[in-house]
């Protein structure tokens, strides 16, 4: 059976990624996108596409109930982070309308929306983690120092600060902001997909990447034993449904996770073409269905970011 999808905040590359992905899935009937904008490449993707509001607007709910009446949509698939803030805060994390939302389980929107929490959660239960402290924090520390939002994600709002005059500026400039213990890149970072079932099913891909302007431009599937086992563990410490993202660089030997990611990431295209379809298993979980099959990828498979142009 086919079902009507809506994916909110379907501008950017991931809203984007996740279109290209939808528009040849067994499981859509007619696919939707909605964005605040009409300034990207999101409408060429999204044969049905059309203005939303932005989640700080009152009506911004009653607009999508709205789109879910006229358009008898069966899921919605929320992919801005401010979007699934405001959903976890409002305590919508099942439905909107009639439509069923698909997006990670509660317990990891709250600790993953939160770079702090995340840090604390690391920590409480002894999985390596980075020294995370609100920027106003009196305590000692060392320098390079990563100061950023507390929130969000990707390259914006992050700075390595080596001296503590730029500090002090920062921190005036940013007081909301946490400053994170500097993990040297000099083994890679390492994006990782997450996905658990609600039968407890765990898949996961780890891919070392490179970033290209703020995105990852290029990366590598790799096998690391420690790796995985730290990601499991977080999976069922969170008691994790649905697909999550997870950053970390290793350190000292030492897989240490410095974002988790409660969304479905940038790379989703890269890895459902690699075979890791976590965007499909979310839906499929949904309806009830057993997962498709999982072949893990070779490891050093490579993936390299490309760009389409568009004339209107």
């Amino acid at each position: 059976m086919k079902h009507n999808i809506l994916i909110t905040g379907c501008g950017g590359d991931i809203g984007q990624s996740i279109g290209k992905i939808l528009n040849e899935s067994k499981y859509v009937n007619k696919l939707y996108g909605c964005d605040i904008s009409t300034k990207n490449a999101s409408k060429f993707i999204f044969k049905n596409f059309q203005m939303g509001l932005p989640c700080s607007d009152e009506n911004y709910i009653s607009n999508i109930e709205k789109i879910v009446l006229d358009n008898n949509i069966d899921f919605i698939i929320p992919v801005s982070e401010p979007e699934i803030r405001f959903l976890y805060d409002n305590s919508i994390l099942n439905n909107i309308g009639k439509a069923i939302l698909i997006m990670a389980s509660s317990n990891a929107i709250k600790i993953g929306i939160d770079k702090l929490k995340t840090s604390n959660f690391l920590k409480d239960n002894n999985l390596p983690f980075p020294i995370t402290n609100l920027v106003t924090d009196s305590s000692n520390f060392k320098l390079p120092v990563i100061v950023k939002s507390r929130s969000g994600s990707g390259s914006k709002d992050i700075y390595k600060i080596e001296d503590m005059s730029n500090y002090e500026f920062i921190k005036k400039k940013h007081p909301d902001f946490i400053r994170q213990e500097y993990i040297s890149d000099y083994s890679g970072e390492y994006t990782c997909g997450l996905y658990r079932s609600r039968k407890g099913k765990i898949r996961i891909i780890i891919l070392k990447r490179e970033l290209t302007g703020g995105y990852s431009g290029y990366g590598e599937v790799i096998e690391n034993t420690q790796i995985e086992e730290v990601l499991i563990e977080i999976a069922t410490l969170l008691n994790l449904v649905g697909s999550i993202n997870v950053q970390l660089r290793i350190s000292d030997n030492k897989a240490i996770v410095f974002e988790i990611n409660p969304r479905f990431s940038s790379t989703v295209l890269f890895r459902h073409m690699f075979g890791f379809k976590d965007l499909e298993w979310s839906i499929e979980d949904v309806l009830g269905n057993e997962l498709g099959d999982y072949i893990k990828p070779k490891s050093g498979s490579k993936f390299y970011k490309g760009f389409n142009e568009y004339i209107d």
